[in-house]
Order: structure tokens, then sequence, then C-alpha cells
């Protein structure tokens, strides 16, 4: 294929997976993630290495935005409940993952904590899109499914950094550089954001500063044999209250996650779906099911008897919701295969589990589990 042909094949599986997207109400993330498969695996289509920056950049911003729809004051509401929801529904899979990889399908120490942080996860965007359009969103149901979520992803995150650090001079310079940036960016962006001279402007300034940011936390983070995922998503998790409690910078998160969609994050899943093989996924499909089957028993045991004490009725819908899995799913499993932790096998087993996991209990949710509304709902948040 000649190379001058890939941005125009590019813009085409993007724009196609958009359209796709509204047509059968599924997530773009899950339609880009196919798309990538197809090309990859159908048609030859190979990632430049343009494309591969441009995908890590966007499992970056991934994280800082998952961090950014954290609601801190719902969090600490909801405190007791969500910690022992989402951190039961983070630390079960993550062993149930881990202990099946590492002791009966023979995976190496850190391709099994690899695939324990992918099935671990619960997908924010996919948990937040259900509620929002079924209304549930404001109910105690939805606040505490959402803060549940939270801590599941902080658990992701926290596990995914803290496993694989190389502690080298590198490495402390770049946690010294990354909590410099998180307490200024926290302390002063008040300066930026609030400054009416930056406000609606075309440049989008404030955008500009966020991903400087990030870039930043990605120079160092290679420069200390790390990964920016962490401190992505804690920049994201600390700045939450500028884009909850601010109409007008609300507004500025609203546009990156415009630009990011639009631009930076499709490169992030099709690039991702290009890895997988489907070969390999059929001559695997016994570990596919295995793995599924794992995440979702794994998951079963460590939420529905939680939700059962705290949100009785729904503990099934509960337990469902959160065993989908999307974005730090692929952020992981992605993560581990460009370290090399995992081969191209397990790779494509794992972003297979975790696009499965993102679209069969969410349909199984929503067509036999949905909750009613009622008064109480309503009122108990």
């Amino acid at each position: 294929m000649e190379t001058s042909m890939v941005p125009l094949i590019a813009g085409i599986l993007v724009f196609l997976a958009s359209i796709i997207s509204l047509r059968l109400g599924i997530s773009v993330a899950i339609i880009e993630l196919l798309l990538g498969v197809i090309a990859g695996n159908y048609f030859g289509f190979q990632a430049e290495p343009w494309m591969v920056y441009l995908a890590g950049f966007g499992g970056i911003v991934l994280t800082f935005l998952a961090g950014a729809e954290v609601d801190l004051p719902l969090l600490r509401s909801k405190f007791k409940e969500s910690m022992l929801i989402g951190g039961a529904s983070f630390l079960v899979p993550f062993i149930g993952a881990f202990a099946y990889t590492y002791f009966i399908s023979g995976w190496a120490l850190n391709a099994s904590l690899i695939a324990g942080c992918a099935l671990s996860t619960t997908s924010l965007a996919v948990v937040y899109s259900v509620l929002v359009e079924t209304g549930l969103s404001r109910t105690k149901l939805g606040k505490l499914l959402m803060a549940s979520t939270f801590v599941t992803d902080i658990g992701t995150a926290l596990a995914l950094s803290i496993l694989f650090i190389k502690p080298t001079f590198g490495t402390l310079e770049f946690v010294i550089v990354s909590v410099i940036v998180i307490y200024l960016a926290v302390k002063h962006s008040r300066l930026l954001f609030g400054n009416r001279a930056y406000k609606n402007k075309v440049i989008e300034p404030e955008i500009k500063y966020l991903m400087l940011l990030l870039l930043i936390f990605i120079y160092f983070a290679a420069a200390g044999a790390s990964h920016a995922v962490l401190p992505a998503f804690f920049l994201g998790l600390f700045m939450s209250p500028y884009f909850t409690e601010l109409s007008d910078t609300k507004e500025v998160r609203n546009r990156l996650r415009t630009v990011a969609y639009a631009l930076i994050t499709p490169f992030f899943f099709i690039v991702g779906g290009m890895n997988v093989s489907l070969p390999l996924v059929f001559g695997a499909f016994g570990l596919f099911i295995a793995l599924f089957a794992v995440k979702q028993a794994t998951k079963f045991a460590g939420i529905y008897f939680l939700a059962k004490k705290y949100l009785p009725k729904n503990e099934m819908y509960t337990t469902l919701l959160m065993s989908t899995g999307l974005t730090f799913g692929t952020i992981s499993s992605v993560f581990g295969y460009q370290a090399g932790y995992i081969d191209q096998t397990q790779f494509s087993v794992l972003v297979a589990v975790v696009v499965a996991s993102a679209v069969i209990p969410t349909v199984i949710a929503q067509k036999w589990f949905k909750p009613v509304h009622s008064e109480d709902m309503m009122n108990g948040g």
C-alpha cells in the first residue's frame, strides 16, 4: 500500500466509525476497534509511525478525560459504598485474571499482571453513556454506580503504573516533575481558565495548555522508562472541580473532548484494533472464552453481594454494567504489547475479551434488568 494513501484510508475509517456508531447506537470506540481489526486483517493496513505516536497520545488524553469526569463531591458523599463496590470490582477480577493466566494458562508473570489490569476495568464511557441515555444519572443508583466506577478505574490506573515501574534516576525525575506539574496546574490553572482575554477564542489556548501538560508527562515518562497513565489520570482527577463547578471551564472540557474524539482518540482504538490478529484469536478461541468467563464470574463475585446490600432490587443491573470494559482495558493491553510484556496472541485475545465485555453485559442489563424509575430512586441520591 502506498504511504500517501495511509492518511486517506485512516480518515475514511474514522468517519465511517462515527456514522456506524450513530446508526447502531453503539459506542464509537467499539466501532473504531472493530474497523481497525478489519483493516489490519483483511486489507493489510499497517500503521505509520505518526499513527502509532498519535495513538499513544490518544490513550493519555483518554486517561486524562476519564479522570476529569470524576465528580469528587459525589465520590466523597458515597465514599463507603463506592470504595467497597468499586474496590471489589477492581481487586477480585484482577486477582482472578492474574491467577488464571499465570497458574493455568502458563503466562509469564508480567503478562499475567497485564491481563489482571486489562480485565479488572469497568468502562466509564459505557456506564456514563447508559446512565445518561436512560435518565438514571440523577438517581441514587446512577450516582453510586458512577462513584464505584471511578474507584475501579483509579485502582486499575494505580496498578498499571506501580506494577511496571522500573526505578531509575529518570523514574525519580518523572515522579518529581509529575507532582510539580499537577500541583501547579491545580493551584494556578484558574489564571488561564478565568482570564476573559482567553475565553472562547478560536485558537483555543486552554486546550493547547492541557495538551502541553500531557506531553510533558509523556516526555518525562519515556525518559524514566515509565508510563504517563497515572499522572494523566490524577491530573484530570484533581482538576475535575474546574470542569464540574465552573460553567466556562466545563465548556473547555467539552471542547477538548470534541477535539480528542474527532481527531486523536480514534487512532488509539483503530491502531489497537489493527494489532489484533483474528487468526490468532480463533486459534486461541478456548482461551478467549475462558478469559471472558473469568472476567464475568469474578466481577459477579466482587460486586453482586455488595450491590445487593447497598442497591437492593438493582444488584444484577449494577453487576452487569460494572462488568463492562473498554478504554482502560484497551490502554492496559496496548501498554503491555508495546512494552513487550505480552505477545500478539495474548494482546489479540485480551482486546477481544475487552470488546466483548463492553457489548454483551450492557445488552443483557438493558434488555432484562433495566430499573424502573421511582420517586425513591430519584430522591435517594
